[in-house]
């Protein structure tokens, strides 16, 4: 059938009219349709950063080398020669025996969530290190540095500790003793508070500041020591036998790399290569030298001469007493810290042991007990929030609150593992085997 041409006309008109309208109904709809609201950007990925992973690693290296070879060295030179190995063997097993245990336990115990019992201890899901690769993070979107390596930086601190409790002990633990404790301590009394303090415990909510370790660390170790000394008792023939250290010059390359090892250990707590961090290294030189010169002036003062053995001891009280307050107080505050430390650790270790009768053989107790306290005291006295901001919340009160817990907490449960330790394997060699020496009656071994 044909269609006439008018007809045709007339419905190619109209289709055309019907595309016009649609498109301007549709046009109308779009302009009153209300805009899509743009898709939010996702977060950034963390990224690691690179410059704050080389100063950790740095760090980390310089802590290690404070005990194995600066503690070691340290110590070594101060004991009498008849037992030089076996001080020096202290630190360097007691740096493999807690490698070990903090790669199986310690970290996890101290560094991951304890669920319901977060606030006085971690938790058992990074035993081993499970679940933990290279592409982890620590403090993402913050330091932004790996957690294999913040774990290493914090298995140093963890060797050190165990490491300076030897020296309130020394020239008379029987070496098996050693091991035993020092492996039990470090899970049942270093893990615990350094998550107190650190790992999100009750201590670190409450407001304590220890920046580096003068509670975890220096505190702990030397509240550990004193308990030793007075558990183990005297050393043969003690106040009446010559105990003169036998090679100070080890003792002083000991203390050298100590202060140098030391930056790792208070500017690396930063975790962060940054102006705090900076901060932190002045604050730790300008106390360190201000505490080994008090104590060299005291003992001038007192005893009319200046020791060789005083200075590098006032150095390392400086040291210690200013690591919680390194990232705290200004330079002039850590001034007053290394003065303060210096003649306080000095009258510690010199009148007040001998006041009160105890064998702390290499001063654990007076300077790393004593000075952890006095740094932890002053921290909250002369925290500076124009260095860091968390100062502006410091008092001493708090500062006492984790001295006392962390004091009680260590005594208690040191005196605990002294005494299973004595009932498995004993604590002190014979009287006989200690005169001999422990060089050859624990290691069958003697200097020349």
């Amino acid at each position: 059938m044909n269609i006439p041409s008018t007809l045709k006309t007339t419905g190619r008109a109209a289709a055309s009219l019907a595309l016009v309208a649609l498109s301007t109904a549709a046009a109308f709809a779009q302009e009153a349709a209300p805009a899509a609201a743009p898709a939010a950007p996702a977060a950034p990925t963390p990224v690691l950063d690179t410059g704050n992973t080389a100063w950790m690693l740095t760090s980390t290296a310089l802590v290690l080398m404070m005990t194995i070879p600066g503690l070691a060295l340290f110590y070594g030179g101060m004991v009498r020669k008849k037992n030089v190995l076996a001080t020096i063997m202290q630190s360097f097993a007691i740096t493999c025996l807690v490698t070990v245990l903090w790669f199986m336990f310690g970290y996890s115990l101290a560094f991951s969530d304890g669920g319901g019992m977060n606030a006085y201890l971690g938790g058992f899901s990074k035993f081993f290190h499970h679940g933990i690769t290279t592409a982890t993070l620590w403090l993402p979107g913050v330091s932004n540095i790996p957690e294999f390596v913040f774990s290493m930086f914090q298995m140093t601190f963890a060797i050190i500790t165990p490491a300076l409790i030897a020296g309130a002990f020394a020239e008379r633990m029987k070496f098996s003793a050693l091991l035993l404790f020092m492996g039990l301590w470090l899970v049942f009394v270093y893990a615990p508070i350094a998550h107190w303090v650190w790992g999100g415990g009750f201590l670190g909510s409450a407001g304590v500041l220890d920046f580096a370790g003068g509670t975890v660390v220096h505190i702990n170790a030397g509240v550990a020591g004193l308990v030793c000394a007075l558990v183990l008792g005297k050393r043969e023939g003690y106040g009446t036998v010559n105990m003169a250290p036998h090679n100070l010059v080890y003792s002083v390359i000991g203390a050298s790399l100590l202060w140098v090892g030391w930056f790792g250990f208070n500017a690396g707590s930063e975790l962060a290569a940054d102006g705090l961090a900076g901060a932190a290294m002045m604050n730790t030189q300008v106390a360190t030298a201000a505490a080994a010169l008090a104590w060299m002036f005291a003992e001038w003062i007192v005893a009319k001469k200046p020791s060789v053995l005083g200075i590098i001891s006032g150095a390392v009280a400086g040291l210690v007493a200013v690591t919680p307050a390194s990232g705290f107080v200004n330079p002039t505050g850590a001034f007053i810290v290394g003065i303060i430390a210096g003649v306080v650790c000095y009258l510690s270790a010199v009148k007040l042991k001998h006041a009160l009768g105890y064998d702390d053989s290499l001063d654990a107790f007076g300077v790393h007990g004593i000075g952890g306290m006095v740094g932890a005291l002053l921290t909250g006295a002369l925290a500076d929030p124009a260095i860091n901001a968390l100062g502006k919340d410091a008092s001493v009160g708090k500062q006492v609150y984790g001295i006392v817990f962390t004091i009680l907490w260590t005594a208690i449960a040191t005196f605990v593992i002294l005494y299973i330790v004595k009932a498995l394997v004993g604590l002190r060699p014979s009287g006989q085997e200690e005169v001999e020496g422990l060089d050859v009656t624990q290691h069958g071994e003697v200097v020349p």
